[in-house]
């Protein structure tokens, strides 16, 4: 058998293909190497509906991430390395504590570059009986290879298409122009899509499928009707949108005039038209003043405990 950890002596886990030898301590933009690194851990009640239910999604939120988001609100992990280092042991063992503490799934958030210990982990669950799914929570900065990889072992997709211009992604997410951000979204929606199928939800949680998240920003920078009009002419109009209303100014974001406000209540409720007039109906909408109460802060033991469990 072909060990999987192989890949991480030359990586090329998302489209940024650094190249680095992870397994002998050199580390490409991620910062990671050959570690799992986890800053926290619990059920999170954020989620949409089918994911969070009513029990709460095992959220397994993963250290670093190939982006830099200026107004990421996770910024305090996914901008460092920080929590606890954990084998591949040790994270299988989490997915079994998650699921007797009750939640509906095993939600691995910014998993890429623990993509092949996490491929490890879940076939070693999976082996030993685990009977709740995975959901692959990701910026869908993809390579459709490493997701290949997943095939068979991740059971909902939860992708935030974020841009549809090259240049705003290079801006604000710092996504290097020749690595397009949205060429490798939609690349990498089409394989989860191929994998696993529009959303099945029974008894109103979430089985199997694809969920696309769509953060709206102000000042149409994310390019929201071009990405609307994709999903409906690539994927079909009975694919699940969530379109999140939750941008709220953080980190960085006031390097950039159009970035330090919320987003108006017009220009959501156009939006929502949008995707209604596109014939797109499996939508999930938010509230505009839910922004600040979903904000976590990973400094606390418990990042979100004021969070709202409205969504």
């Amino acid at each position: 058998m072909i060990d999987p950890l192989r890949v991480l002596e030359r990586c090329e886990l998302c489209p940024r293909r650094c190249r680095v030898n992870r397994l002998k301590g050199e580390r490409g933009y991620c910062g990671v190497g050959d570690e799992i690194l986890i800053a926290h851990y619990g059920p999170h009640y954020g989620e949409e509906p089918p994911i969070s239910g009513t029990k709460g999604s095992g959220n397994i939120f993963f250290s670093s991430c190939n982006l830099r988001c200026l107004f990421c609100q996770n910024y305090q992990i996914s901008h460092e390395r920080t929590g606890e280092r954990f084998s591949v042991k040790e994270l299988t063992e989490i997915f079994f504590r998650l699921e007797q503490a009750g939640c509906h799934n095993i939600n691995l958030v910014s998993p890429t570059p623990y993509v092949p210990f996490i491929a490890l982990a879940v076939s070693e669950a999976k082996r030993q009986g685990i009977g709740i799914p995975f959901v692959y929570n990701t910026n869908a900065y993809e390579n459709v290879e490493t997701l290949r990889s997943l095939d068979g072992l991740v059971d909902v997709y939860l992708p935030d298409f974020k841009y549809w211009s090259p240049k705003i992604a290079a801006k604000l997410s710092d996504a290097p122009l020749g690595h397009d951000y949205p060429d490798c979204a939609r690349l990498s929606i089409i394989e989860m899509h191929q994998q696993v199928g529009s959303l099945a939800i029974q008894d109103g949680l979430a089985t199997k499928g694809l969920l696309i998240r769509h953060l709206v920003l102000p000042g149409g920078l994310a390019g929201s009707e071009k990405i609307i009009g994709w999903v409906r002419d690539a994927l079909g109009p009975d694919t699940y949108i969530s379109l999140m209303s939750q941008y709220y100014p953080l980190h960085e974001a006031d390097a950039y005039p159009l970035l330090t406000r919320k987003v108006r209540q017009d220009e959501y409720d156009r939006l929502v038209a949008l995707l209604l007039d596109n014939g797109l109906e499996n939508v999930f909408i938010q509230e505009l003043d839910s922004a600040p109460l979903l904000v976590p802060d990973f400094q606390r033991p418990e990042p979100f405990r004021a969070e709202s469990r409205e969504r």
